[in-house]
């Protein structure tokens, strides 16, 4: 597995990183320490949590994974472990999160709080990449910096980033922090995928020119490129319970991953793995990787034999003959996830 720089901060990950945004709702505290067990075994050493998991978010599990993840860390070498969180974004925009009232803000005091409960839960006392899990666009960015930055000298954080940012955003507050001289965010956290692709466009540019790497998250199309929704709703998918019992939000999610589009993405992308002799998860992880602006490819899993077909990836280098064949898909067939929720922004 190799290894990569995030930023141009001083930590240097696994270029696969275990995101844990089931673990305490899909996957019980005993399923997830296996899996974390097996990531670790394979040589990952990047954990990905948010204070906002699992999802769908809800008051009663609000905080969960944390936990989880705290309490499998405090058995493990914690300086060996590269440990990731959020705090959440603002609450008066798309989205009313079941924390602090509702009332979320990335200001100086929420902050505080959020990463001292992290910590809490994490049973650490440092968190090696803290993010805000999507940005104000009303706000100074320089507050936010600022804030960030003070955990960042008081020892609580390595480094900072963000997810969920436009390119806009992010080049907003790499000039806000080069104005006031603070802390600059070193990643970015972005949905990314091959019926995604819209990271490839402006977003690689600023991540190439302004030394920012890209965390992509989903690389499997929330599970669509898997293929397992290709001829029906699979029991136990995700999209299927938010087409099936979700809310307005959930259902307009599922609508955006699962659609005539998508899914002939995915018909193709079998295709071509069929043709090379590995699965589409292995296929799908392994493109993600071989992308010069993501220093860590965030996977996930509700099973250890899930995990294991992302780990597939592991030493699968695609050659130029299987890049061009995903290539022309998107050529085709662009954009195929309906948008990328940024808009919203």
């Amino acid at each position: 597995m190799q290894r990569r720089r995030i930023g141009e901060s001083g930590i240097s990950v696994t270029d696969i990183c275990m995101g844990t945004m089931t673990f305490g709702s899909q996957c019980d505290e005993a399923l997830s320490h296996r899996i974390m067990d097996c990531a670790l075994d394979a040589g990952i050493d990047f954990f990905d949590a948010a204070e906002m998991y699992p999802v769908p978010p809800t008051a009663e599990k609000f905080g969960k994974t944390e936990e989880i993840v705290g309490t499998w860390l405090k058995h493990k070498p914690r300086e060996q472990i590269i440990v990731a969180t959020k705090i959440t974004g603002p609450g008066h925009g798309w989205f009313s999160p079941p924390v602090r009232g509702g009332r979320t803000a990335l200001d100086a005091q929420q902050i505080q709080r959020a990463i001292d409960d992290s910590l809490r839960r994490l049973q650490t006392d440092y968190i090696d990449l803290y993010q805000t899990h999507w940005p104000d666009h009303h706000m100074r960015y320089e507050d936010t910096l600022y804030a960030l930055e003070k955990q960042i000298e008081a020892g609580k954080v390595r480094a900072i980033g963000c997810s969920n940012e436009t390119s806009w955003g992010l080049m907003k507050s790499l000039w806000s922090a080069e104005k006031h001289g603070v802390r600059r965010y070193d990643s970015i956290q972005n949905n990314f995928s091959l019926i995604n692709r819209r990271c490839e466009s402006e977003l690689a540019q600023v991540c190439r020119r302004e030394r920012v790497s890209l965390l992509p998250y989903s690389p499997l199309g929330g599970g669509v490129l898997t293929g397992k929704y290709n001829d029906q709703l699979p029991q136990g998918g995700r999209f299927t319970d938010y087409i099936q019992n979700g809310g307005e939000r959930q259902k307009m999610m599922a609508a955006r991953f699962v659609n005539e589009r998508t899914l002939e993405v995915s018909r193709r992308v079998c295709s071509i793995a069929r043709d090379v002799g590995v699965t589409p998860t292995a296929l799908s992880v392994a493109w993600s990787r071989q992308h010069d602006f993501i220093a860590s490819t965030i996977i996930g899993a509700t099973s250890v034999e899930q995990l294991q077909e992302s780990l597939a990836a592991i030493d699968l280098i695609l050659n130029e003959e299987t890049m061009k064949r995903l290539d022309d898909i998107d050529v085709e067939i662009p954009c195929a996830l309906r948008e990328d929720g940024l808009r919203r922004l």
